[in-house]
């Protein structure tokens, strides 16, 4: 690995531009919007405001796993925000002033509400429906422990790891060692607690798993960084086991497709509206109906 040359800090840091890698067009040490630009709403209560990253895919699949329940008024409008300079816009920022998807507006009562952080999104649409969310007692304590641990973990696996080992612009053996030795640990975490339960609450399927699964599920399935076999994923069985049984969810397939950009054209929904938008509206059907001058 080629190493860095030394660096001393200097007595005040400044802003560089030149030094932000491959997000250095975006990434900006101040708040705020740089543009004026409103966010579109329709015809749902729920206006969902994402892109498909992990953070993004933990509400898309929770509002799938609602209507799945029968909980229609989930039901739910999902707009596209790019990371390249929208989530800035006078709009979004008014929804999210930490300027990062996922953010949720519910129009639902008198007062519409702003929700932002995956998490607290999570743990808002579970109270408002009364679902994947134990109410009380030891199973309440572990879901909600579990979602705060993935709260707290995966900076290390997304702004550490991953930002090391796929995006820095120079490979530094230090970082990456550290950040790998950290996730694996994580991932050690995670097999012992489901190496006796069958989901990480102790009891049902919960916003614990939900949270948890795009994260840890990708990168057991190879999906994330491209580093499966780097990091020896495999060797987590229980993992593994957990990482097939969630993916397999009806929800969940639909769920990962939501504001989806990047892989198969079949495995991109843009926009989501309307429950038929997954038959009608994927990016290989629109790029179909173009074609053939529909």
């Amino acid at each position: 690995m080629t190493e860095p040359s030394a660096y001393e800090p200097p007595k005040v840091w400044t802003w560089n531009k030149e030094n932000g890698g491959r997000f250095a067009s975006t990434n900006r040490p101040i708040a705020g919007p740089t543009h004026d630009k409103e966010l579109p709403v329709g015809r749902h209560p729920l206006q969902l405001y994402s892109l498909a990253t992990p953070n993004g895919v933990k509400v898309t699949v929770m509002l799938e796993e609602l209507l799945a329940l029968g909980h229609t008024g989930a039901e739910y409008d999902a707009w596209l925000i790019k990371i390249d300079g929208n989530q800035f816009g006078s709009g979004f920022v008014a929804v999210n002033p930490n300027s990062k998807i996922p953010a949720l507006m519910d129009h639902s009562g008198p007062t519409p509400i702003r929700v932002f952080e995956s998490g607290s999104i999570l743990v808002y649409l579970a109270e408002k429906f009364g679902a994947l969310l134990p109410t009380s007692g030891q199973l309440r304590a572990e879901c909600l422990s579990w979602l705060f641990w993935q709260m707290g973990s995966a900076p290390y696996l997304g702004g550490g790891f991953g930002h090391f080992y796929a995006y820095a612009p120079i490979k530094i053996e230090y970082a990456i060692d550290r950040f790998a030795m950290e996730v694996k640990r994580q991932f050690d975490v995670l097999d012992r607690r489901l190496a006796d339960n069958e989901y990480l609450s102790g009891g049902d399927y919960s916003i614990a798993d939900i949270a948890v699964w795009p994260w840890y599920g990708a990168l057991a399935k190879g999906l994330l960084y491209g580093a499966g076999e780097f990091l020896s994923v495999g060797d987590y069985k229980h993992v593994q086991r957990w990482t097939e049984a969630i993916a397999k969810r009806p929800a969940v397939v639909r769920g990962r497709m939501v504001n989806r950009i990047f892989g198969e054209p079949s495995s991109q929904l843009h926009e989501r509206h309307d429950a038929s938008d997954f038959d009608t509206r994927t990016q290989d059907r629109i790029g179909e109906a173009a074609a053939s001058g529909a």
